[in-house]
C-alpha cells in the first residue's frame, strides 16, 4: 500500500512572508516563506525546479540536494497543483537565466524547508496556460474552480475587481450614495421575460427578479437622495449569446435636478477613468454625439462602429430614374435604396458575392445588387439599366471608382438600414478595415420615443414607458407619436452599446398621456406601476439616469469575445451552470409547500 504523504495540519509558524509575485533583486539575500500551488515541476537530474503560483504571480523555487537533501527528497514526490509552503533564501538568477515574462524573473528561491499543505488529483486539463488553451469550454466550466486558476481568467477577475472599485470610488467622490434595492420585487413589463419566484407565504403569488432597479431608483429620487448608484445584479430570462447572460451586472446610477448634459459629462469622466485605470490609456472627452437619425442614415445601426469609413449613401432619387424595375418600384412603394462601396472590392468572385447576398438575407433583404467598376465601364447584371448620367451621380455620391465594388439594397427603410449596417461591419472585419487598438466612443441621442408594432397594431416604448419626451415634441404625443423624440441616450464603443439611459418622466400628467398612447389603461397602470404613479404626486424632482453593462465593458477591456470569460461562475448559452448542475429538479415536498405542480413538457 502506497504511503500517504505527510500533510501539515495547521500553518502555525508557516504563514507566508511574501506572495509569489512581489520578490525581486532588492530581496536578494533575504530569507522568505512562500506558499502556493505547484504549476510546473522540472527534475533536471539533480536540481528540481518548481514554478510556485498564487493569485499574485509565479516564483521559481529550487531544490538543491547539495544545499539540503531533505526538502529535495520531498520535492521528488510533489506533482502539479499540490499545495506547498517553502522556506529559503532569495538568490539572483545566473546570467542568461532571467525570465523577462515574470515580475519575479530575476530571482529564485533556494529551498531549505518544505511543507506539504495538500495534495491534488491530476487536473482534468492543464492549468498551465500554454498547454490548456485548447480545452473544451464545457470541461472548463464544469471545473470552473480550476479554470479560474489559469492566468488569463485570474487576471480577468482582478480586472473586474479593479474596475468595480474604481467606479464606486469615482461615484462616491461625485456625491452619489450606494443604496441597495430589492431582488424580490413585482413583475413589471420591461422588454424581456422576468424570472419568477413563487411565494410560500402567499400561495399563488409570485415575486420577480429585477431586470433593472429602474422603478426603485426613481423612487429614491422622489425620496430626495439626489444621487444614487449600485454595482448591481440584474436578471433577464432571454435567449443567450456570446455577450449575454441570464444574470448580469450593471453600474447603475440616477441623478436629480439635472439634464442630459449633466449626466453625460459625469459618465464620460467615469468611463474615461475606468479605461485609464484598466489599460493606462487617455480617453479624450467630451465624446462625439450623433442623433439616432444621423446614425441610422450614415451607418444603418444605432450602435455604429466609427473606427472605419464605408458609410451608407442614399441613392433612392438617382436609381429611381433608371430603367431597373427593382429600383423604380421600390421607391414608388415608399421604400428606399442605399449602398456602400468596398474599395478594391472589384476582385471578389461570384461566389463571394453570392455569400454576401446570403448574409444580408439574414436581415430580411430579398437581394443584393452589385456593381463593379473596371476600365471598360460598369459590370453587373443591372448595368444596362443604368444611364450615363445616373452612373456619374452614383459614382460621385458613393465614391465608387475603378476597382471598387458597389453593394446596393432596396426595400423598406428598416430592413435596408439593418442589412447594410450589418454588412458594413461584416466587411470591415473580413477585410481588416478596422484599426486594432483604437477606441471610438460616442453618444447616440434623440431616439424615437415609440416604435410601431405591426403585429399588435399599436405603439410600444423603444426604451421603457418612463422615458421623457423632448419638451418641444410634447404636442405631437396625440397627433403624430411616431415623430416624438425621447430624451434618451446610449454610449457606444466600437460598435457595441455599453450603456444607456434617459431623462425620466417626473410629472404625473405626462406619464398618464404616455400610458394612454401605449394603450395601458388606468386599471392596468395602477396594477403594474401604481406605487410609482402615487410617488409622482408627491413632488417628484426632474431626474434621469443611466446603466452600464459592466460585463460587456470588461469583455472589451480584457480583449475577449465571450462574456463568460469575465464572470467568475457563468452560465452556458442554454442558461445552465455546468459546475453546480443548475437548474435542477427539486423535491416534491418543496413544490407542495409552494402550491405548485410541474407539468412535464
Amino acid at each position: 500500500m502506497e504511503k500517504s504523504p505527510e500533510i501539515l495540519d495547521s500553518l502555525g509558524d508557516w504563514r507566508r512572508s511574501h506572495n509569489c509575485g512581489e520578490l525581486d533583486k532588492n530581496h536578494v539575500g533575504e530569507r522568505v516563506l512562500l506558499a502556493g500551488w505547484v504549476l510546473r515541476r522540472r527534475d533536471h537530474g539533480g536540481l528540481i525546479f518548481v514554478d510556485l503560483r498564487d493569485r499574485w504571480g509565479i516564483t521559481q523555487v529550487v531544490f538543491n540536494p547539495d544545499r539540503d537533501p531533505q526538502p529535495h527528497r520531498k520535492a521528488e514526490d510533489i506533482r502539479s497543483e499540490y499545495v506547498i509552503a517553502v522556506r529559503g533564501e532569495v538568490m539572483e538568477r545566473p546570467a542568461g537565466m532571467v525570465n523577462p515574462d515574470l515580475s519575479t524573473g530575476e530571482i529564485e528561491i533556494f529551498v531549505d524547508e518544505m511543507k506539504l499543505l495538500n495534495t491534488s488529483l491530476t487536473p482534468p486539463f492543464p492549468i498551465d496556460e500554454r498547454e490548456g488553451k485548447d480545452t473544451a469550454e464545457s470541461v472548463r466550466l464544469k471545473y470552473r474552480y480550476l479554470d479560474l486558476r489559469r492566468e488569463t481568467l485570474r487576471e480577468n477577475m482582478v480586472l473586474r475587481s479593479r474596475v468595480s472599485q474604481f467606479a464606486r470610488e469615482f461615484l462616491c467622490r461625485e456625491g452619489f450614495l450606494e443604496i441597495e434595492t430589492p431582488f424580490l420585487t413585482k413583475s413589471t413589463p420591461e422588454g424581456a421575460r422576468d424570472f419568477l419566484v413563487p411565494s410560500r407565504i402567499q400561495p399563488g403569488s409570485m415575486y420577480a427578479l429585477p431586470q433593472s432597479p429602474q422603478l426603485f431608483k426613481q423612487l429614491l429620487m422622489v425620496a430626495g437622495f439626489d444621487r444614487y448608484f449600485q454595482v448591481v445584479h440584474c436578471f433577464r430570462d432571454e435567449d443567450l449569446r456570446a455577450d449575454r447572460q441570464p444574470e448580469f451586472t450593471q453600474i447603475d446610477a440616477e441623478m436629480s435636478f439635472t439634464d442630459e448634459d449633466g449626466i453625460l459629462q459625469i459618465m464620460e469622466r467615469m468611463i474615461s477613468g475606468i479605461f485609464h485605470c484598466a489599460l493606462g490609456v487617455e480617453i479624450p472627452t467630451p465624446f462625439p454625439r450623433l442623433t439616432y437619425s444621423e446614425a441610422i442614415d450614415r451607418f444603418g445601426l444605432d450602435r455604429p462602429d466609427t473606427r472605419f469609413g464605408m458609410e451608407l449613401v442614399d441613392l433612392s432619387d438617382v436609381l429611381a430614374r433608371t430603367e431597373a424595375r427593382v429600383f423604380t418600384e421600390t421607391v414608388r412603394n415608399g421604400g428606399i435604396i442605399k449602398a456602400l462601396t468596398l474599395k478594391g472590392g472589384g476582385v471578389l468572385s461570384r461566389k463571394d458575392l453570392d455569400d454576401l447576398t446570403g448574409f444580408v438575407g439574414i436581415y430580411g433583404a430579398k437581394g443584393l445588387a452589385w456593381f463593379k467598376s473596371n476600365p471598360n465601364g460598369w459590370q453587373s447584371p443591372l448595368a444596362k439599366f443604368i444611364g450615363e448620367e445616373e452612373r456619374g451621380e452614383v459614382s460621385r455620391r458613393a465614391s465608387f471608382g475603378e476597382g471598387d465594388l458597389l453593394l446596393v439594397v432596396a426595400g423598406v427603410p428598416s430592413m435596408v438600414n439593418e442589412s447594410l449596417g450589418q454588412l458594413r461591419v461584416h466587411l470591415g472585419e473580413k477585410f481588416g478595415l478596422i484599426p486594432e487598438g483604437r477606441l471610438d466612443f460616442l453618444w447616440i441621442v434623440e431616439f424615437p420615443l415609440f416604435e410601431f408594432d405591426k403585429q399588435e397594431g399599436r405603439f410600444s416604448s423603444l426604451h421603457h414607458p418612463f422615458t421623457s419626451p423632448m419638451d418641444e415634441d410634447l404636442p405631437l404625443l396625440e397627433t403624430d407619436p411616431g415623430r416624438v423624440r425621447a430624451r434618451a441616450y446610449d454610449m457606444v464603443l466600437n460598435g457595441s452599446e455599453i450603456g444607456g439611459g434617459s431623462i425620466r418622466i417626473h410629472r404625473e400628467d405626462i406619464q398618464a398621456r404616455v400610458f394612454e398612447l401605449l394603450k395601458i389603461g388606468e386599471e392596468e397602470a395602477r396594477e403594474k406601476f401604481g406605487f410609482l404613479l402615487d410617488a409622482l404626486k408627491y413632488g417628484a424632482p426632474p431626474h434621469g439616469g443611466i446603466a452600464f453593462g459592466l460585463d460587456r465593458i470588461l469583455m472589451i477591456l480584457a480583449g475577449t469575445d465571450s462574456i463568460r470569460d469575465v464572470i467568475a461562475f457563468p452560465k452556458t448559452q442554454k442558461a445552465s451552470c455546468l459546475l453546480t448542475g443548475a437548474p435542477g429538479p427539486v423535491e416534491g415536498s418543496q413544490l407542495l409547500e409552494l402550491g405548485l405542480r410541474l407539468r412535464r413538457a
